[in-house]
């Protein structure tokens, strides 16, 4: 079985065609491993569990984030690195900007308050505390193609969570950090709801961060560069329709030819 992977080494990127002599009902994880062992000892990638909870060996294939432990190996396969963070080599991404998101969104306990927890408290917090930072959704999303400060889906999901919890005394501090390059520059594509491996939905706990902000006093940029546009540009359009409460009809509808 032939397989391809997207190189890095000394900043030089390649493409490299590689037979790992599996059969289809191996992992891909499984494959790079044969690779190293019997073909080529400089190839690199994480890997840790081997069992798809520590989230160290995702990467992508055909395109698409997936756990390389994960995820079946066939044929004329194409592996590739994570996207929107610096490569160290081969299959290995710089994770530096991990923490740098999680502290800038706030993503942690601030003030801790003792409350009783029942089962429906859990129920708010349980999906989201399932993230194991694998970086898929981060990679899946199209916003930091054209951001690179947007804090991304698994910062945002992590400030829902803390934002829920019952302890958290100072909710209003992570709902304050979260509206500069946060739940307002989402596309809510829904990329990264597709690939998460732990099944959380980073576009509906956006959705949620955003309805809760709106509570909080803050409310969506674009809408007001929109009613800013509006109210700049004369469409010729008359909202009374041609009516004229005085008397008499206007036959050209209330349109306007000369505004524009």
């Amino acid at each position: 079985m032939i397989i391809k992977i997207n190189r890095t080494n000394n900043g030089k990127s390649f493409i490299e065609e590689l037979e790992t002599q599996l059969e289809n009902k191996k992992t891909v994880l499984e494959g790079l491993q044969f690779i190293k062992e019997k073909k080529d000892s400089t190839l690199t990638f994480r890997c840790g569990c081997e069992s798809g909870v520590c989230g160290s060996c995702a990467v992508k294939v055909n395109g698409v984030e997936r756990l390389a432990c994960k995820t079946k190996l066939n044929e004329g396969d194409f592996i590739e690195p994570l996207s929107y963070t610096a490569v160290l080599r081969d299959l290995v991404v710089d994770l530096e900007h991990e923490q740098k998101v999680l502290n800038k969104s706030h993503s942690f306990l601030h003030q801790y308050q003792e409350s009783e927890i029942t089962n429906e408290d859990e129920k708010k917090i349980d999906r989201q505390s399932n993230c194991i930072l694998c970086q898929s959704c981060y990679s899946s999303c199209p916003v930091l193609e054209v951001n690179k400060d947007f804090l991304g889906p698994y910062a945002l999901t992590r400030a829902l969570r803390y934002v829920n919890d019952k302890r958290e005394g100072d909710e209003k501090s992570i709902i304050n950090n979260i509206q500069l390059n946060g739940v307002w520059d989402c596309t809510l594509c829904g990329n990264c709801t597709l690939v998460c491996p732990q099944f959380i939905d980073p576009k509906s706990d956006i959705m949620n961060l955003r309805m809760k902000s709106v509570q909080a006093g803050y409310e969506d940029p674009t809408l007001q560069n929109f009613a800013t546009i509006g109210n700049e540009f004369d469409t010729g359009f008359d909202p009374t329709g041609g009516f004229n409460p005085s008397g008499g009809f206007d036959p050209s509808g209330g349109f306007n030819p000369n505004s524009f």
